[in-house]
């Protein structure tokens, strides 16, 4: 029994894109990543790449405070 989730109008699933500034941008970037994982054109350095990307995709800007 196979379980079906909600996806985007892209057809990837919503929690993949749930906390991006872009969704439509991330989105875009999880289906080309995807298309290269399965022609097996992905590096190492492509990987890498793509984790910084994610990772500064869903994070807030951190404010510093100012000492009085």
């Amino acid at each position: 029994m196979v379980r079906r989730v909600p996806k985007t109008k892209g057809g990837v699933p919503k929690k993949y894109v749930a906390g991006a500034k872009n969704k439509k941008a991330s989105e875009a970037e999880i289906k080309r990543t995807a298309k290269l994982y399965k022609q097996g054109k992905l590096t190492p350095a492509m990987m890498d790449r793509i984790s910084k990307l994610r990772s500064k995709s869903g994070s807030t800007k951190k404010t510093s405070k100012k000492k009085k």
